[in-house]
């Protein structure tokens, strides 16, 4: 079953979200990250590229999508995954 509504008059939103727990070895389904209290968060991307993003402001959500919240090097909290 989808998670995104397939009407046309009716935009895609993600259908669901989840709590991210930073981990050197963990993935999950491509998702985009909403960085809750800001700071520098390491990620995997979706293509398998290691970004770092540096000083991210609380509430902004990276435009990627994002296999893996690497512990090493993020100190940011409050990530929550939308997919």
């Amino acid at each position: 079953m989808s998670k995104t509504n397939p009407s046309p008059t009716f935009p895609m939103f993600p259908g669901d979200a989840a709590a991210v727990t930073p981990s050197d070895t963990a993935t999950f389904a491509p998702s985009v990250i909403y960085c809750g209290s800001g700071g520098i968060i390491r990620v995997m991307t979706a293509a398998g590229t290691d970004v770092t993003f540096n000083a991210t402001q609380p509430g902004a959500a990276l435009p990627v999508q994002v296999i893996r919240v690497y512990s090493s090097t993020t100190n940011a909290t409050n990530i929550v995954r939308i997919f």
